[in-house]
Parts: structure tokens; C-alpha cells; sequence
């Protein structure tokens, strides 16, 4: 794996577009730390559909040539894609052509679900963009309340055509032990296929995606290619081997409390 040629899936560096960064200077500055950290290309994913905010396609595009040609200019050799983090939510179909892909062809969607529970409706939802060649990439299941207290949901996703993104700061820590155990378990059973940061100007939400990519090769000295190469893959609009699932061992505390 060559250093500064990462692939960084799901990143909230666009300037004052949601809670990612409050301004340019921020976004500049996380910019800097993304290619220290080794990273090359960048999906810039604002959050979408979600309660808080609505950041059209046309509109994130727009956002991203302003942010490329700012990152030119301060010489930053970083190159940023226009993507989105779609919030699960019962309209989605209804504005389908709204959204952005994690390729350009839509081949992928990265998909937000609620941070304590698995809607009901996400099956359904999964089948209703699976008709339109799209297939979902779950963001952080890792750190869903419902899915660490039952994670063979999630192997029911990713039985069902499904993918899903394992945090880097996950990974190495930041998030706590039961969060760090979860997303290696998800790591060993197959059922996460690429990492990514979700960088945020907040406390604890920088990048780590080197550290990742460590704990992944300590982990099993295989990993960091394959998920160097999904990420490529998955930026590309090709298909991804995704190899065996194994069923998660099932945690035991509950969801609900």
C-alpha cells in the first residue's frame, strides 16, 4: 500500500455545509491533517435527509469544485469527490435522483441508519434500491446501539447484498471498548469491507486512518490491501470481493437500555 494514495469514503470536510466544519479555514486545515494522514481522495459525504440537514446533489457538487479549486490554490494535494450521507429514512425512494453515489455511476450509496436502532422498514428499502442497481454501504454499524446489542443484523444485511463501513477512529479506540471490540468482530467475520474516517472538525472525529490500517494489519497482514482496494473499487463503481461472512458472537447487553 503506497503512503498518501488512501481512499477516504466518508468525510465531513466541506466548509459550513453541516457539522462537519464550521468554515474554509477548518476545512482547509482538515485537509492539511487528511494528507498527513496519508490519505489521496476524498468522498466528501455531508449529511443528507437527516433531521437536521438537507444537502442537495446539485448543490454538494457545487460545493466541492469551490473546495477542490480552494485546495489548488493552498497547493493541497488532495482531490475531493462530491458524495453524500443518506439518512435512512421512509422518502428515499421519492428522491432517489437527489442523491449522490459513492461512484459516479450510483452503483454505491453510502447509507446512514438511526444511531439506536435498525428501522423496521430497512429490508424493504435495501430490495426497493437493490431494483435500482443501487447497493447500500451501511455506514458504521458499529456504532448503531441495536446492532452491537444484535449484530446478526447486521449479517443479515450483508447476507442480503448489502455492505457496510467500519470507522478508522472506531478502530483504534476513540469510541470505547465496546465500540473498538465490536468493529474488529465485524472485521474478522467479513461483514465490514472498507474503512473510512467520518472526519469532523469535533473532538475525537479526526481521520486515524494510518492507526486503522495498522490495526488491520495486526489484526491479519491481508486486511490493508483489501481494504485499500475496496475502497478503490467502491470509488470506481466496480464490484468488490467481499469472501466469506462468518455470524458475529451475539453481545448481551440490550439495545433498549
Amino acid at each position: 500500500m503506497k503512503i498518501n494514495n488512501l481512499v477516504d469514503l466518508h468525510c465531513h470536510i466541506l466548509p459550513a455545509i453541516d457539522d462537519g466544519s464550521p468554515s474554509l479555514e477548518a476545512s482547509l486545515e482538515l485537509a492539511r491533517q487528511a494528507v498527513a494522514d496519508g490519505i489521496r481522495y476524498i468522498l466528501a459525504t455531508p449529511h443528507h435527509m437527516d433531521r437536521h440537514y438537507l444537502n442537495h446533489a446539485g448543490d454538494v457538487s457545487a460545493a466541492v469544485k469551490a473546495f477542490q479549486a480552494e485546495l489548488d490554490a493552498n497547493d493541497i494535494p488532495l482531490t475531493i469527490f462530491p458524495g453524500q450521507e443518506v439518512h435512512l429514512n421512509g422518502q428515499l425512494m421519492e428522491n432517489v435522483d437527489d442523491l449522490l453515489g459513492i461512484d459516479a455511476s450510483r452503483h454505491y450509496l453510502l447509507l446512514e441508519l438511526p444511531h439506536e436502532m435498525v428501522p423496521s422498514y430497512l429490508d424493504e428499502m435495501i430490495f426497493q434500491l437493490s431494483c435500482k442497481g443501487i447497493t447500500p454501504v451501511i455506514a458504521h454499524p458499529e456504532r448503531n446501539a441495536q446492532i452491537i446489542a444484535e449484530p446478526q443484523r447486521l449479517y443479515k444485511l450483508v447476507e442480503d447484498g448489502g455492505l457496510a463501513q467500519v470507522t478508522a477512529t472506531s478502530l483504534v479506540g476513540a469510541f470505547g471498548e465496546q465500540v473498538q471490540r465490536t468493529a474488529k468482530e465485524f472485521v474478522k467475520c467479513g461483514l465490514v469491507q472498507v474503512v473510512a474516517s467520518d472526519a469532523h472538525t469535533l473532538k475525537n472525529r479526526g481521520f486515524a486512518m494510518t492507526k486503522a490500517y495498522d490495526v488491520l494489519n495486526e489484526m491479519n497482514s491481508e486486511y490493508p490491501e483489501r481494504f485499500a482496494t475496496n475502497a478503490r473499487n467502491l470509488l470506481n463503481g466496480e464490484q468488490i470481493d467481499i469472501g466469506g461472512i462468518e455470524m458475529p458472537r451475539k453481545q448481551r447487553k440490550h439495545w433498549l437500555f
